[in-house]
C-alpha cells in the first residue's frame, strides 16, 4: 500500500533528513580527525616517555651486578604505563605479571630484536593498550604497554556529544522546514480559502497580490478567472432570468385563452374539451417551469439573512397544501426564529412538502432542530424511499423518478430539489437525504449560521 504524504510532511521530513545527514557527515569527519589527532599525539607522548624510560634502564644494566627488578621498579611510570624488560631470553617486570608480556606481539618483538624500535595498539584484558618498544642491545630489549582506556572514554564521549548534536541539528531542521512550509504554503492557503468561497456562492473573494511579491502573476491571474468566472455566471444568469421573464407575457395571454376554453367547455364536443384541458395543463405546467427557472437563476446569490419565525412558515406551508399544521415539530433547545432568508427557507420547505406529497406517500413530520450553530429542517415521508445511488443525483436539476436522469411521473420540472439544494448552499448549509426509520425518506436540510 503506497503512502501518500502531504506537502508540508514531505518538505518537513526532507529538512530533517537534509540536516541529520549533513550534521552526521561533519560529526563523523569531526570524530575521525579528533581521533587521529589523539592518538597520534599519545603515540607521540608514548614513544618519548619509552625512549627516557630506556635511557634510565640501560644506565642501571650497566653496572656490575644489576638488580633488574629494582631497575624496573625506580622508573616513575605511574599506573598508566607497566615496562617489561626481555634480557637474555627472560622477561622482567615489576610484579608477576604474565599477562602484560603475553600481550606483546610477536611480529613487535621481532622488529625491535632487529634493532629498530616500533608500537603497535593491542588489547590487553579487554582494555585498549599501545605496546612502545626499544632496543637496547643485542641482548635486550625494552618495552612499555601504556593503557588507552581514558582515551577510549574519551572516544564515546565525543561519539555521544556528536550523535546528541547530530540528532538536535535533525530536530532543529524538521522545526525549520515546518516553519518555511507553513509560511510558504501561507499564500496557497489563502487561494484554498478563496476558492472555497467562490464554490460556496461568494464571487466577492479576492488575492491581494501585495501580500507575496513573487506570487504577485499567481494572485492576479486568479483575480482575472474570478472576474471572468463571474461575469460569464452573472451574464448566463441574466440571459435565463431575461428568457424566463420574457415568456412570462405570452404565458399569461395563453393562460388566459386557455381559461376561457375550459370555461366553455360544455359547449365543445369531446375531443376538443379534452384537447383544451391538455393544453391549459400543460400550459400550467410551463408557468411553474418558469417560475422555477427565475428562482433558480437567483439562487446562486448568499442569503440576505433576518430574523423569522421558521415555525410558523413550515405551519403555513403545511396549510398551503392541505396539510395538518400539527406536521411540525420543533425541539426543545431550538428558539423559533431564525437568521436566515424567509423568501428561500419557505421555498425550501413547499419544495419537500410537495415532493413528499408527489412521490413519498405524504409528509409525516417536519421537525426543526439546531446541529451547533445550524438550524436543521428534516422533512420525513412515509414512501418507498430513495435508493442509494439516486440520492446525490436526485438533488440535480431536470432529474425526477427512481433513477438518475430519468423524468418521473407527475408533472414536475425536476427542478425542485435542485432549488432545495441551491437555497441550502447560498446560507453556507447543504441538503441530505437518507432512509427514515420505520421506511420512507428524511430529507435534512442544514442552514449554517442561522441560530446563536
Amino acid at each position: 500500500m503506497r503512502l501518500h504524504l502531504g506537502l508540508r510532511t514531505r518538505v518537513t521530513a526532507a529538512f530533517a533528513v537534509g540536516a541529520f545527514l549533513l550534521a552526521a557527515s561533519m560529526a563523523l569527519v569531526s570524530y575521525e580527525l579528533v581521533r587521529r589527532s589523539l592518538l597520534e599525539e599519545r603515540e607521540r607522548t608514548a614513544l618519548r616517555a619509552a625512549y627516557f624510560d630506556a635511557t634510565v634502564v640501560r644506565a642501571g644494566l650497566d653496572t656490575g651486578t644489576p638488580d633488574v627488578v629494582e631497575v624496573l621498579r625506580s622508573l616513575d611510570t605511574g599506573g598508566g604505563r607497566r615496562p617489561v624488560l626481555h634480557l637474555d631470553g627472560e622477561w622482567y617486570a615489576r610484579t608477576v605479571d604474565s599477562g602484560t608480556t603475553t600481550a606483546i606481539p610477536a611480529d613487535l618483538r621481532r622488529i625491535v630484536a632487529a634493532g629498530q624500535p616500533a608500537l603497535q595498539r593491542v588489547r590487553l584484558d579487554g582494555q585498549p593498550a599501545l605496546v612502545v618498544g626499544v632496543p637496547l642491545s643485542a641482548t635486550s630489549t625494552y618495552f612499555e604497554v601504556n593503557s588507552l582506556r581514558e582515551l577510549e572514554q574519551t572516544f564515546q564521549v565525543l561519539a555521544l556529544a556528536l550523535t546528541t548534536v547530530a540528532i538536535m541539528v535533525a530536530g532543529s531542521g524538521a522545526a525549520l522546514g515546518w516553519y518555511a512550509t507553513r509560511h510558504g504554503l501561507r499564500p496557497l492557503t489563502a487561494v484554498a480559502d478563496a476558492a472555497e468561497k467562490i464554490a460556496a456562492g461568494d464571487f466577492t473573494a479576492r488575492l491581494d497580490p501585495a501580500t507575496d511579491l513573487d506570487l504577485t502573476r499567481l494572485s492576479s491571474s486568479f483575480n482575472q478567472m474570478v472576474d471572468r468566472l463571474e461575469h460569464r455566471i452573472e451574464r448566463d444568469r441574466r440571459f435565463a432570468a431575461d428568457v424566463s421573464h420574457e415568456l412570462r407575457s405570452p404565458l399569461q395571454t395563453l393562460a388566459a385563452a386557455a381559461s376561457v376554453l375550459a370555461r366553455r367547455r360544455e359547449h365543445q364536443d369531446e375531443r376538443t374539451a379534452v384537447a383544451a384541458g391538455l393544453v391549459a395543463a400543460e400550459i400550467d405546467r410551463f408557468q411553474r417551469l418558469v417560475n422555477d427557472l427565475i428562482d433558480l437563476a437567483r439562487s446562486d446569490q448568499p442569503a440576505h439573512r433576518a430574523p423569522v419565525d421558521v415555525v410558523a412558515l413550515a405551519r403555513d406551508a403545511c396549510r398551503a397544501l392541505d396539510l395538518p399544521a400539527t406536521l411540525v415539530h420543533l425541539t426543545a433547545d431550538v428558539p423559533a426564529t431564525w437568521q436566515v432568508e424567509r423568501r428561500r427557507v419557505a421555498q425550501i420547505l413547499a419544495n419537500l412538502l410537495e415532493n413528499a406529497v408527489t412521490y413519498g406517500g405524504g409528509p409525516v413530520m417536519v421537525r426543526l432542530s439546531r446541529d451547533g450553530s445550524a438550524g436543521v429542517i428534516e422533512v420525513e415521508d412515509d414512501g418507498p424511499g430513495v435508493p442509494v445511488e439516486d440520492r446525490e443525483a436526485i438533488f440535480d436539476r431536470f432529474v425526477r423518478g427512481r433513477a438518475a436522469h430519468t423524468r418521473g411521473t407527475g408533472d414536475g420540472a425536476g427542478l425542485g430539489l435542485a432549488l432545495v439544494a441551491q437555497h441550502a448552499a447560498a446560507h453556507g448549509g447543504r441538503v441530505t437525504l437518507s432512509d427514515r426509520p420505520g421506511g420512507g425518506a428524511c430529507f435534512r436540510v442544514t442552514l449554517a449560521g442561522s441560530l446563536p
